[in-house]
């Protein structure tokens, strides 16, 4: 639905007091609404809202800019691209005491809502907002930062003011259409001891990163700017989202929509398209906390504020060694943790059909395979560097958490490996899983003593 023809029955429409033809972007800048008898061409009487705007104006060739003042009669949403045709009549079913003469009639209206609402239909639900800051989620940022709870994430801490100020990225930027893109049931619940969180066992992005183009590419079309923003650090997405009314804070710092759980991901298209605004989602967890106890290492701190440098999910996405104080927490976490939304009600309701072994990792065959095969299988995930270092490292962790005996070969592999990182949480696993043979194993990896 690129350009959508208006309806002259009942007229009027529209009239656009202006000389040329070609396309401009209507602006409403008030509204008067009043009563006139319409009874040219044996129309019946009928309520008017007479619409008076600032037209932004971009002539045939692309390049002219002027502001014509226009006088629209309904039918036009706010925001909207209008294609006039030049030295038309002028209207005369035009309301009496509006300007007669001049007039060109508006033949096309291209509604940026209409528009990303049925570009968007391959996703699982669509909104927009405004692109002004958000100034309460800045300050929000910025204490964590103060207490020391942002750890060792960058992302959005990095600069709070710029992911919280859409305009310092994107100073054309009107508006931010949100999409959301469910991953359950498909991803499934895994069925080992080793796995991987649900949003990651296969790249649920794709899909996401499809619908979100689709809108792009439909907004550009009609004439607007896009840009597609998906994880990205210039921009707080969780506050666009629940300012766009798609979603509801949840006391995890997740976000929840009816139907949907928490299990969604996030895409955003900045764009310079005006909609009708948003209100945000008028939902909250009530008196549930239930997320808040089901965190294994105590991330969630208080309702709606999480200490990243317990949050499992963080920790395993971080470069470095892993604290030690979290590794048997770890588990037989890969990659991600979803204890928190599993435990939340609206989340926990869905998994009763998300009943497929997926996500089941096994450790021994993964701490085997090479740089190539790692990336090929797992390069979706996010890895420091690009590089399988850290899901290395991880999976060391969950195998001295999970493994037995029969594993302390391959640990022992790794005691010699070339990464001092790696060496290191092998030696914690040998140590982890424990018993006459790990103990001989840790004794001959003592270092010499000098001069022997």
């Amino acid at each position: 639905m690129e350009a959508r023809p208006l309806s002259t029955d009942p007229p009027p429409i529209s009239a656009v007091r202006s000389a040329r033809g070609g396309r401009g972007r209507f602006r409403t800048v008030r509204d008067e609404t009043q009563s006139r008898n319409q009874t040219g061409l044996g129309q019946r009487v009928q309520r008017l809202t007479l619409c008076v705007v600032d037209l932004e104006w971009t002539g045939t060739d692309r390049q002219q800019h002027t502001h014509d003042t226009v006088v629209a009669c309904g039918g036009v949403p706010h925001g909207a691209h209008i294609t006039i045709d030049q030295h038309v009549a002028p209207l005369s079913e035009s309301p009496a005491g509006t300007v007669r003469e001049g007039y060109d009639r508006i033949v096309q209206v291209t509604d940026p809502a209409a528009l990303v609402t049925e570009a968007g239909s391959g996703l699982d639900r669509v909104g927009w907002t405004t692109a002004d800051p958000f100034p309460d989620v800045r300050a929000a940022l910025e204490q964590r930062i103060a207490d020391g709870c942002s750890g060792r994430l960058g992302f959005t801490f990095s600069d709070p003011r710029r992911a919280t100020t859409p305009d310092e990225s994107w100073p054309w930027a009107k508006s931010i259409v949100v999409g959301l893109s469910a991953y359950l049931p498909q991803a499934g619940t895994p069925h080992g001891r080793a796995r991987i969180a649900r949003f990651a066992e296969e790249d649920h992005y794709i899909r996401l990163r499809t619908g979100m183009e689709r809108v792009a590419a439909a907004l550009g079309r009609a004439g607007f700017r896009a840009e597609v923003v998906i994880d990205d650090s210039r921009l707080v997405d969780r506050a666009a989202a629940h300012r766009a009314g798609v979603a509801w804070w949840g006391k995890n710092t997740m976000l929840l929509t009816p139907g949907l759980g928490p299990w969604f991901l996030i895409g955003c298209v900045v764009t310079d398209a005006e909609f009708e605004a948003s209100q945000p989602m008028q939902r909250d967890c009530g008196t549930c906390e239930a997320c808040l106890p089901a965190c294994p290492t105590g991330a969630l701190v208080a309702p709606g504020i999480l200490d990243a440098r317990r949050c499992l999910a963080a920790i395993l996405q971080a470069p470095g060694p892993i604290p030690e104080e979290y590794r048997t927490a770890v588990g037989g976490r890969i990659y991600g943790c979803d204890d928190c939304i599993e435990a939340c009600p609206p989340g926990s309701r869905l998994l009763d059909w998300a009943v497929d072994d997926r996500g089941s990792v096994d450790v021994v065959e993964l701490l085997r395979l090479g740089d190539v095969e790692l990336l090929r299988r797992y390069g979706h995930f996010y890895l420091p560097g690009g590089s399988p270092r850290s899901l290395r490292r991880n999976a060391l962790v969950v195998l001295g958490n999970i493994g037995g005996e029969e594993h302390l070969t391959l640990l022992a592999g790794y005691l010699m490996h070339p990464d001092s990182l790696l060496r290191d949480h092998a030696r914690w696993a040998v140590g982890a899983i424990g018993g006459p043979l790990a103990d001989r194993i840790l004794e001959l990896d003592q270092p010499l003593p000098i001069g022997k």
